[in-house]
């Protein structure tokens, strides 16, 4: 029996083909998510610090208490239609407009921090943080870092304490940090007996209820190089220079405050507060004595002995570790190499122990900072799932390792999408923090510079958290839709 071939038969196949492999293209795809796309068991998550919740109002700035006696009051402070058109017919100034406001409720002082070993700098409240709690609900986040333990060791009481006072808020506390013993980061003689506090830690985390635990493992934290630089309109950015001139006194000393111009040169008002001081390069700065000096055959052979008692004792608990890379990535901090502060070390630190509890906190900004490629770096550890902990913020580098500013999330070199997609196409589910919220005048105004969330010059409080965290989510949602 004979084959007829026809122009029309040909194309019949040809659309039969079509057709099978659209139909199957459509079977393999993932179905589309229904909007609003949240966060789930199968997504990352956003989180904050307690502390970023920030404080109340000061009482100057606290709005007018409406007089029950006040005639034809709408709200709080009410004021007639004078007022609306006073304020270009808008009504929506403070004390009036149309329709007219809930009183307004006096709000309670912030509680006093918990000790910075319980809480490992991040700012927690200790005491009752409810109205911080309240503000970062408001926000749409779900998840905490940085809760307060209260002293070293951690006791399973004081965990769990934490968790239930964050999940009476609505909050789902996650990860905390703590701080390693001197002994151990320097591997002086006493590091065994010093460790015995850090593995009970781990141990009431885990009975307690935290999934993981951050940590650093820093010979110096090259935060002497850090200063603020002027960005956009004049918002706050945090600046580093390896170069950056510092003032020392006589005892060695770096004198503070520190003022600089829009250029980062020291003001003439601080050098003449300091007239015996001299000028020193922070790359120049010697080692402290309570520190000394350490190559990075020393600091790995140190965080060897580490690891290798920490991650049994982490896989047992049930909890992850996330080591925080070096930030700044200096190349040498008071005569100190840093094992974290190069991609190389990041590698390494995952192969010394191979185990999902021995993790790093990928940071997308300290990548960017060592001039490397914050997407390809996110794939390859959310690949292997050594991703326990993500910072997301962005920078401008203008040479890598030594001088760069940290700017608004959405002005950097890194490709924030880049990463996001990274992180959800691995399937990562962890948190994601945007930190180092940029210093923004509705912040200033509030409060001074040392009161600001986040403790860096030209960092931020709560106004510049929103904004962080709004981009945040929204290149999750468009992450999450597309991948």
């Amino acid at each position: 029996m004979g084959f007829r071939f026809s122009r029309r038969s040909m194309m019949q196949g040809v659309g039969g083909v079509a057709l099978a492999q659209s139909l199957a293209t459509a079977e393999a795809a993932p179905a589309p998510r229904k909007w609003p796309i949240e966060e789930g068991p199968d997504t990352p998550k956003i989180c904050l610090a307690p502390g970023d919740g920030g404080g109340p109002l000061p009482a100057g700035m606290q709005p007018p208490v409406p007089s029950a006696a006040a005639p034809g009051a709408t709200g709080a402070g009410a004021a007639g239609p004078g007022a609306a058109a006073g304020r270009g017919g808008r009504g929506g100034g403070f004390g009036g407009g149309y329709g007219g406001f809930l009183p307004p409720k006096p709000e309670p002082a912030p509680a006093p921090p918990a000790d910075a070993a319980g809480r490992g700098g991040r700012g927690g409240f200790g005491g009752n943080p409810s109205a911080s709690y309240q503000r970062i609900r408001q926000l749409g986040v779900t998840h905490l870092l940085g809760v307060g333990m209260g002293g070293s060791p951690w006791t399973e009481e004081n965990v769990r304490r934490a968790v239930e006072t964050a999940k009476d808020a609505g909050l789902v506390a996650y990860n905390a940090m703590i701080n390693l013993p001197s002994s151990v980061i320097y591997g002086k003689e006493t590091r065994a007996k010093d460790m015995e506090p850090f593995l009970a830690s781990i141990e009431a985390a885990g009975k307690g209820g935290l999934q993981v635990v951050e940590y650093n493992f820093y010979a110096h934290r090259a935060i002497e190089g850090y200063y603020e630089a002027v960005g956009r309109a004049k918002a706050g950015y945090t600046a580093f220079d390896y170069e950056l001139e510092l003032l020392v006194n006589e005892n060695g000393a770096v004198v503070q405050p520190i003022y600089r111009d829009e250029n980062g040169q020291i003001a003439p008002e601080t050098l003449a507060a300091f007239p015996n001081a001299k000028k020193v390069k922070f790359k120049d700065l010697p080692p402290l004595a309570n520190e000394g000096a350490h190559n990075l055959q020393e600091m790995w052979a140190n965080a060897t002995w580490f690891l290798k008692a920490a991650v049994p004792a982490a896989e047992k608990a049930g909890v992850r570790l996330a080591l925080h890379p070096n930030d700044p990535p200096a190349p040498v901090s008071r005569g100190s190499q840093q094992i974290m502060g190069s991609l190389a070390g990041w590698k390494q630190l995952i192969e010394i122990v191979k185990s999902p509890a021995n993790g790093i906190t990928y940071d997308s900004g300290v990548t960017r900072e060592m001039g490397e490629d914050p997407v390809a770096v996110a794939e390859y550890f959310a690949s292997r799932k050594r991703i326990n902990h993500v910072h997301f913020r962005n920078v401008l580098v203008v040479k890598p390792y030594e001088r760069y500013q940290e700017l608004f999330i959405d002005a950097g070199m890194g490709d924030m999408f880049g990463v996001m997609k990274a992180l959800v196409r691995n399937k990562y589910t962890g948190t994601i923090y945007p930190e180092h919220p940029r210093a923004l005048d509705a912040d200033r105004d509030r409060v001074g510079p040392g009161g600001r969330v986040g403790g860096y010059p030209g960092g931020g409080g709560y106004t510049g958290i929103t904004y962080s965290v709004a981009y945040t989510r929204a290149m999750m949602q468009a992450a999450l839709e597309s991948v």
